[in-house]
C-alpha cells in the first residue's frame, strides 16, 4: 500500500508541477510532449529573440561567451551578437522511451541472470549452499529469526552480500534475487512482505562496497588526479548507510541487536575490512586498480571453479543442473518487466516535469538564508536521483564533475553520493516483482531512512577529507 501510494503520489505531483509550468512559463509550452515522447538529451527549441530583449544579466553573459545558461534554460547568440535561441535540454526520456528502456534492461539481464542461476543450481544440487548456510547461520539467525536452522536462503543471501561488497552488481542481483525466491518459500501469505525479506532487501539496498570501481574509472576518465580519493568515503558512507537499515529493521522488527554473536560478527567484519583498507591505501592508482580487478574477476571465476569441482565430486549431472537453473533465470526476468516499468516512468515523469529542479533551487534557497555553505547542495541531485535510477544518478554525477570539477569539492561530493547507497524503488520494484510482493509494509520507509543516513554521513565525510 505504501509503495502505491508513493508511486501514485509521484505521477500526479509530476503532472501538477508539469502544469503549474506550462500555464505560468513561455519557456514549458512542450513540456507535455518531453513527458510523453520526448527523448534524454535533446535540446527543446523556445524561441529566437533579439538581443536587445534580454534581461541585463543575460546580455552581459553572451557578450563575454556564447553560451549561457540560467535556472535551466539555455541562450545562445550568433556571431555577430544580435539574435539569441532559446532553448533547454531534456534530461530524460518520456514515458514511451522510458517504457523501452524498461524492457531493454530487463531483456540485458536475461544472459547474466542465466549465467549465475545456471552456476546457482549445480551449487544448490552439491550442496554448496548448504554449506554457506551452516556458516553463517549463527549471525544470520539472530538478523532472521523466523528462517529454519541452516535454510539455503542463509547461503544465497551470503552471495548476494559478498558480491554487492566486492562491487559484483552483475552477480549481486541473480544471487539477490534467488534469495528472494528462497525466502518466499518461507513466507504463509504471499503477497505481504515478510520480515525477512524486509531485513535482506534493506540490508541489500544499503550497499556495502569495498572498492567503487565504476566510480573510480569516471573519475580517472574525467582528468582527475587522484580518481581514488573518493573509495574511503565511499566505504565509510555505505557502512553507515547498512549499519543504519539493519538498527531501523531491527527496531521494527524488535530484534535486539545487542547479543555476543551479532556484535562479534559485526565486530570482526569491521576489522577484516579496516585491515583491507590499510593495505589498499598503500597501494598506488595502478595497483588500487589491479588489485580491484583481481579481487572481482578472481572471485567470480573462483566461485564457478568451487561450484564445478564440488559438483563433480558428487557425480552431479553438471549440464543439466545448468540448464535448470538458467531456464528460471530467464522466467524471473520476464516476470519483472512489468514491475519496472511501473517504476521508471513514474520516475521518468518527475524527471521530465522538473520536480527535481524545484527541489535542488528550493535546498540552495534556504542554504542561502541560513548563511551555510551551499557547495554541498551543488553535489545533491545525484543523491536525490539515486533512490530513483541508477543511471540518472550516475550521469548527475558526471554532470557535476564537468561543471565543477572531477576533483571539486561538489565533484567529490558527487562521487560518494553515488557510492553510497543502492538505487532504493529500482530494488523493490525488481526484488519484489520478482516473487509478486504487493504489500511491502515499511519497507520503503526503513530503505529512505538508510539512504537519508547514507546521505548525511556523506556530506560531513566530504567536508572532512576534502573542504
Amino acid at each position: 500500500m505504501v509503495l502505491s501510494r508513493i508511486w501514485s503520489a509521484f505521477i500526479i505531483v509530476a503532472i501538477v508541477v508539469a502544469s503549474i509550468k506550462y500555464l505560468f512559463s513561455p519557456n514549458y509550452k512542450a513540456i507535455y510532449n518531453d513527458m510523453v515522447v520526448g527523448k534524454g538529451g535533446d535540446t527543446v527549441q523556445i524561441a529566437t529573440q533579439p538581443m536587445s530583449a534580454m534581461t541585463p544579466i543575460v546580455r552581459d553573459s553572451l557578450m563575454k561567451s556564447q553560451k549561457f545558461e540560467e535556472k535551466h534554460i539555455g541562450y545562445k547568440t550568433d556571431s555577430l551578437k544580435q539574435n539569441v535561441k532559446v532553448y533547454r535540454v531534456q534530461e530524460t526520456d518520456g514515458v514511451i522511451g522510458t517504457s523501452e528502456t524498461a524492457v531493454k534492461i530487463c531483456l540485458g539481464l536475461i544472459g547474466i541472470m542465466t549465467l549465475f542461476m545456471g552456476f546457482m543450481s549445480i551449487a544448490e544440487k552439491a550442496g554448496g549452499i548448504n554449506l554457506l548456510s551452516r556458516i553463517i547461520q549463527p549471525f544470520f539467525s539472530r538478523l532472521f529469526p523466523e528462517i529454519p536452522k541452516n535454510h539455503p536462503s542463509f547461503g544465497h543471501m551470503l552471495l548476494n552480500f559478498s558480491a554487492n561488497l566486492l562491487g559484483l552488481d552483475n552477480a549481486a542481483t541473480p544471487f539477490g534475487l534467488k534469495a528472494m525466491e528462497s525466502l518466499q518459500t518461507l513466507n504463509p501469505d504471499k503477497d505481504r512482505a515478510s520480515n525477512s525479506q524486509i531485513m535482506f532487501l534493506c540490508l541489500h539496498a544499503g550497499g556495502l562496497t569495498l572498492i567503487p570501481v565504476s566510480i573510480i574509472a569516471i573519475r580517472a576518465s574525467m582528468g582527475s588526479e587522484t580518481p581514488t580519493d573518493i573509495f574511503l568515503p565511499c566505504m565509510i558512507a555505505t557502512f553507515a548507510a547498512t549499519m543504519a537499515a539493519m538498527i531501523i529493521v531491527s527496531i521494527y522488527q524488535k530484534i535486539n541487536l545487542l547479543q555476543p554473536i551479532v556484535i562479534a560478527y559485526v565486530g570482526g567484519i569491521s576489522v577484516l575490512v579496516g585491515l583491507l583498507v590499510v593495505y589498499l591505501v598503500s597501494l598506488s592508482k595502478e595497483g588500487l586498480d589491479d588489485f580491484s580487478k583481481l579481487l572481482s574477476n578472481g572471485i567470480i571465476l573462483l566461485i564457478f571453479f568451487a561450484i564445478v569441482l564440488g559438483a563433480v565430486y558428487k557425480k552431479i549431472n553438471v549440464f543439466d543442473a545448468f540448464i535448470e537453473g538458467a531456464k528460471e533465470g530467464f522466467w524471473t526476468c520476464v516476470k519483472i518487466i512489468p514491475y519496472l516499468v511501473g517504476m521508471l516512468i513514474a520516475i521518468s515523469l518527475l524527471r521530465t516535469s522538473g520536480v527535481f529542479e524545484v527541489i535542488i533551487d528550493g535546498m540552495k534557497y534556504l542554504a542561502n538564508i541560513a548563511g551555510a555553505d551551499t557547495r554541498f547542495v551543488d553535489g545533491l541531485p545525484t543523491a536525490l536521483i539515486k533512490p530513483l535510477s541508477g543511471s540518472g544518478a550516475r550521469g548527475m554525477m558526471v554532470d557535476t564533475m564537468q561543471t565543477f570539477g572531477a576533483d571539486s569539492f561538489q565533484g567529490r561530493l558527487a562521487a560518494v553520493l553515488q557510492g553510497s547507497s543502492d538505487t532504493t524503488f529500482y530494488v523493490i520494484a525488481v526484488y519484489f516483482g520478482a516473487v509478486g510482493i504487493r504489500n511491502t509494509r515499511y519497507t520503503v520507509t526503513a530503505m529512505l531512512l538508510a539512504d537519508l543516513v547514507g546521505i548525511i554521513t556523506s556530506v560531513i565525510l566530504a567536508y572532512l577529507f576534502f573542504a
